[in-house]
């Protein structure tokens, strides 16, 4: 007599297992929506499970609170962002200083039109001091911050940036080169301007460079 083993079905388990995946990010995308309109304080978890058309009790079971939510819908917006820098300068590193940091400001505009909640989260967490703006700049922002810095102290050495607090140098153009973005409604309707456009975008690269990277790289020996 033969005997036969069952072999386990675990397709039930991974339909579940990919549908929790997708319903999480749902809730990331929902939230990271409803979180840069109307910042922490504005926003409901029952507004961001609409959002997601999901339902409610689902964000605790995934998230646990509205806190937690925000971390992780922040560390994708973020981190993504992080991840591309992180590429960009590995892949840049036989560039000369300025023209690596003219790669990371191409980068930062073309990221912040993709993702345009990174500058509004920053706006509206920025309003007030909280336990979230305190993780954000130390979970994200310092890191990217120290990097930039360092490189901006190299280009005023060379007499490529201009001379100044390298780390006020550094906002301004990290404001310049992302904020524009968070206004691109305001910019439509004031200046008539397409801040989204490729060609403006570009534009306004090649500004900041010639205006924020203005000296020439010295010759090498």
């Amino acid at each position: 007599m033969s005997e036969h083993v069952a072999v386990p079905n675990d397709q039930p388990v991974r339909k579940q297992q990919q549908r929790s995946i997708v319903t999480q990010q749902k809730l990331l995308d929902a939230a990271i929506d409803a979180f840069s309109e109307n910042g922490f304080k504005g926003t409901s978890t029952r507004d961001i499970a609409e959002r997601a058309g999901v339902h409610h009790p689902l964000i605790t079971y995934h998230f646990k609170n509205k806190d937690l939510l925000w971390r992780a819908a922040a560390h994708q917006v973020f981190g993504d962002y992080t991840d591309s820098l992180e590429r960009l300068v590995e892949n840049n590193r036989d560039m000369d200083p300025k023209a690596r940091m003219a790669g990371m400001i191409r980068e930062y505009v073309y990221y912040s039109r993709r993702r345009p909640a990174m500058h509004k989260i920053m706006v509206q967490e920025s309003s007030y001091p909280n336990p979230r703006l305190n993780w954000l700049v130390e979970t994200h922002i310092k890191p990217f911050f120290d990097t930039s810095i360092v490189m901006i102290e190299k280009l005023q050495a060379l007499g490529v940036a201009p001379a100044g607090n390298p780390a006020l140098l550094f906002n301004m153009i990290r404001m310049v080169s992302g904020g524009l973005l968070a206004l691109r409604s305001e910019l439509k309707e004031s200046s008539n301007i397409d801040i989204e456009a490729s060609d403006t975008l570009d534009e306004l690269i090649d500004m900041i460079v010639s205006i924020f990277l203005p000296g020439d790289m010295p010759p090498r020996d």
